[in-house]
This record gives structure tokens, C-alpha cells and sequence, in this order.
């Protein structure tokens, strides 16, 4: 490996690395020690704020792949043909731990692909379970409180945690995938990932699908009981970030199939309960998934902080063919996520090579701010109209016009669909005896220490669900 001389950020020699300048040989330091200095303040400085949610993850680079032919719903230039391949980087993460968090807990995971499209990155921002716990955006700030720190005791809540979900009851689907046996995978590699959200796709003529995006795990389902992730938190607290790392480093890539449901508008309509609620799945027997391509991870990070720590998602980040749909939820995170990033990276997070388009035409005429790489721009004009021809918009990538109808108000969607039971009912009625009895067991072990009137609350939740799924729970809790 050839010798680097070491040099300070200016490029000025570091003649001694290893001692400091001092007023004789046992004096006191000198305040004229400029790399000590530079090499100090650095330092301090080396840990940038950790995302408040998924701050716990690992990332790996790869390739999309399309198998079939979908442009009869997109226009999107990444899925023009089959055998097309698209680079990607994916960020896999737990959601309520912090970056020191075990990776084997009790909690769903984050499921993140950057798509580097000819036509720009698209990030499909997602997780491992198809559904949330919320439905409106404005409580997931109370999400986050009560699955971080009591402000208190600065201890993880079951008290604070289960006095919200249970106030909730449109949480209660997501909370019986978050206790049953899928509740702790195994690792990253052998978990489902979902778009979660309803999102649309839009064909070269202007024709408006809905859709959901599904990717299978190829390496199957695999997960952890609790009295196994206690034992493997024991030994190994990076075992997700191991297991994916070190499957990469001998050639076994990961790779998952992507499907997606489609939904026409006219469905939409008529469907008997809110289809952009992220709290309900789309049936799949009315919805069938259709195979779209193949995703694999092919290459690790030579640097975990350039690639993992400093990769920024955004749903907000998409291309021609691929758009929103009204789902609150989602509709939140195309604020909170991008806002996310500038605080934690700055408003030029997107030079950072990591998040960089790869598409040689990306032209933009934002200015100035803190850490700007790029040039700047030099001296093209930084403002629309202008009379030098330069930046055009291109109108004909306009979506088609959504047909919205009602009054603006803080409208209350219990009023509109207060089934928050049948499809957590549905699942549970899905699951064999003993996939039921874990669910049951992991139950009672994550409200041990709850008071009993929250006990009570999730029992009658449980019991609106299925009978059974209430009387299994209350059993397990000792509360018949």
C-alpha cells in the first residue's frame, strides 16, 4: 500500500502526528499548534445529528433488473424494457433505536431504495410491513415520543408506548404484525419490503393508475423469537449490519422480486373504505400483484459515513411516470423527509455523491448555502423569467389534472371509515395455532409492566378483531 504524506486540510505537511508543540519538554502546550488544532476541532465535530427515526441502519449498492412489462401504467423511463438495469443503493434500518440500538429488537424495519434513473433518483421510501401505525401525519411526532425516551427516567416506556397505541385503535393491524413472529427478522436479507403508501404511476398518455409496490424476499421468510434475540443481543449488537455485510463480501447477494398492485381511479372511487389509508392492505385477490423486476445488492460501502450515514431518502424524489396519491401519510412525509435531510446534512445534502443524480442533464438553479461543491452555477442568471433562454421548464411533464372534491377543514377520517378491526382480524384469522399463540406470548411479554386498564383497552381492541385474538391475548396476560 503506497505511503500518503500527511497533510492538514489546506495542504500544508503534518511534520509530527504524534506530539503536540509545548514550551519545553515539560511545559505547557502552545496555542500555535495549528494541526492540533484542526485534527481537535474535526473530531469534535465528526458526528452530524443522527436521523430521529431509522437512525440505527445498514446500506448496500446494487442493480434493479426488469423482468416484465409495465409501460402499459408508466412512463418512467426506468422500466422502458426488459433486461433494463438500473443502479440502486438501498438503507436498510430499525425504526425507534438510536444509532447504538441492537439490531435484533422487537420493531419494524426500514426498507429504502435509491433508484439512479436516466431521468433523475427515485426514492421509494418504505418499510417491511405494508401498513403504520397512523393514518394522519400530525400524530407521528407523538409516535416517535412515545417509542424513544421518557423525558423522565430517559428509559424506554412500555407504559407510554401502549397508553398511545391503544388510544389509537387504527393501530391495531400494524401492531399484530409488529407482535407476531415477523416482528424481529432475522436479518435484513430475509424480510419483505413494502412502498406502504398508495402512490400513482402515469402512462405516456396522460392516464393516471394507483398503485402499491411490493419487493419478496428471494432468500425466504426467516425470523428471530424473543429468547433468540435476547441471546444474539447478548453477543452481537451489529448482527443485521454483520449478516448483511459479510453475505455481500462472498458473493451471496440479496435479492428481492418487485411486484406491484394496481388500482384505476374509477376503483378507487367505489372502493368501500379509504384506499389511500396506510393503515389498510389492498386485497390481493381483488388487486392481484403483477411481477415488475428483480432487485439485488452487489457491493458494500467502502465507507459507511459517506454512503449509509449520509444517504438521504425523500419520497418526494420522483420521476416522469412515478407520482403521489392523497395519502395523508405520505403527503406529510413529502415535507418532513426532505426537512429532515437539510437539517441533518444542509441544504446541499443532494452533491453529496451518494444522494447525486447520475443523469448527465440535472440543471437546476438553486444558490449559495453551506457546503456548496458544485460551482454554483457561476454566472448564469439564478432566476426565472430571464431573457437568455436558460432554464426552461418542461410542461410536458405535467400530470394529469386530480379531481379533488369537498371543503378544505380538519376533516375527521373516523368519521369517514371507523373499521380499524376487520383486517387485523383478517391476518390473525390467516396465522396457524401456533403462529397465534406466538402472537399472543409476545403480546403479553411487550405490556408486562402496563397498568391494567391499558392491558384491558388492547384485549377489547383484539376481541373487535376476531373473539379469539382477545381471548388468546387476555390468557396470555393472565387477565381472563
Amino acid at each position: 500500500m503506497e505511503n500518503k504524506k500527511m497533510t492538514s486540510a489546506s495542504g500544508a505537511p503534518v511534520a509530527d502526528d504524534n506530539n503536540v508543540a509545548t514550551a519545553g519538554r515539560r511545559g505547557p502546550m502552545l496555542l500555535q499548534d495549528a494541526w492540533f488544532l484542526e485534527k481537535l476541532s474535526h473530531f469534535n465535530r465528526e458526528v452530524i445529528p443522527e436521523r430521529r427515526m431509522h437512525a440505527k441502519g445498514s446500506g448496500a449498492f446494487g442493480k434493479f433488473t426488469v423482468t416484465h412489462d409495465i409501460t402499459a401504467y408508466t412512463r418512467a423511463a426506468l422500466f422502458n424494457g426488459i433486461g433494463k438495469e438500473t443502479e440502486v443503493f438501498v438503507r436498510f434500518s430499525t425504526v425507534a433505536g438510536e444509532r447504538g440500538a441492537a439490531d435484533a429488537e422487537r420493531d419494524i424495519r426500514g426498507f429504502a431504495i435509491k433508484f439512479y434513473t436516466e431521468e433523475g433518483n427515485w426514492d421509494l421510501v418504505g418499510n417491511n410491513t405494508p401498513v403504520f401505525f397512523l393514518r394522519d401525519p400530525l400524530k407521528f411526532p407523538d409516535l416517535n415520543h412515545v417509542v424513544k425516551r421518557d423525558p423522565r427516567t430517559n428509559l424506554r416506556s412500555a407504559h407510554n408506548n401502549w397508553d398511545f397505541w391503544t388510544l389509537l385503535p387504527e393501530a391495531l393491524h400494524q401492531i399484530t404484525i409488529t407482535m407476531s413472529d415477523r416482528g424481529i427478522p432475522a436479518s435484513y436479507r430475509h424480510m419483505h419490503g413494502y412502498g406502504s403508501h398508495t402512490f400513482s404511476l402515469i402512462d405516456r398518455e396522460g392516464k393516471r393508475v394507483w398503485v402499491k409496490f411490493h419487493l419478496h424476499t428471494q432468500q425466504g421468510i426467516k425470523n428471530l423469537t424473543d429468547a433468540e434475540a435476547e441471546a444474539i443481543i447478548g453477543k452481537d449488537r451489529e448482527s443485521h449490519q454483520r449478516d448483511l455485510y459479510e453475505a455481500i463480501e462472498r458473493g451471496d447477494f440479496p435479492r428481492w422480486t418487485m411486484k406491484i398492485q394496481v388500482m384505476t381511479e374509477e376503483q378507487a372511487k367505489n372502493m368501500p373504505f379509504n384506499p389511500f389509508d396506510l393503515t389498510k392492505v389492498w386485497s390481493q385477490k381483488e388487486f392481484p400483484l403483477i411481477e415488475v423486476g428483480v432487485l439485488e445488492l452487489n457491493r458494500n460501502p467502502d465507507n459507511y459515513f459517506a454512503d449509509v450515514e449520509q444517504a438521504a431518502f425523500n419520497p418526494a424524489n420522483v420521476v416522469p411516470g412515478i407520482s403521489y396519491s392523497p395519502d395523508r401519510m405520505l403527503q406529510g412525509r413529502l415535507y418532513a423527509y426532505g426537512d429532515a435531510q437539510r437539517y441533518r446534512l444542509g441544504v446541499n445534502h443532494y452533491q453529496i455523491p451518494v444522494n447525486s443524480s447520475r443523469c448527465p442533464f440535472a440543471h437546476l438553479y438553486h444558490r449559495d448555502g453551506a457546503m456548496r461543491i458544485d460551482g454554483n452555477q457561476g454566472s448564469l442568471p439564478s432566476y426565472i423569467p430571464n431573457g437568455y433562454g436558460r432554464f426552461s421548464d418542461q410542461p410536458e411533464y405535467k400530470e394529469p389534472p386530480l379531481e379533488l372534491d369537498g371543503a378544505a377543514y380538519q376533516w375527521d377520517f373516523r368519521e369517514d371509515d371507523d373499521d380499524y378491526f376487520s383486517q387485523a382480524g383478517d391476518l390473525f384469522r390467516l396465522m396457524s395455532p401456533d403462529r397465534q399463540q406466538t402472537l399472543f406470548e409476545n403480546t403479553a411479554r411487550a405490556m408486562r409492566d402496563c397498568p391494567d386498564e391499558i392491558k384491558r383497552r388492547h384485549i377489547e381492541h383484539c376481541r373487535k378483531a376476531d373473539p379469539a385474538y382477545g381471548k388468546g391475548v387476555a390468557e396470555a396476560l393472565g387477565m381472563n
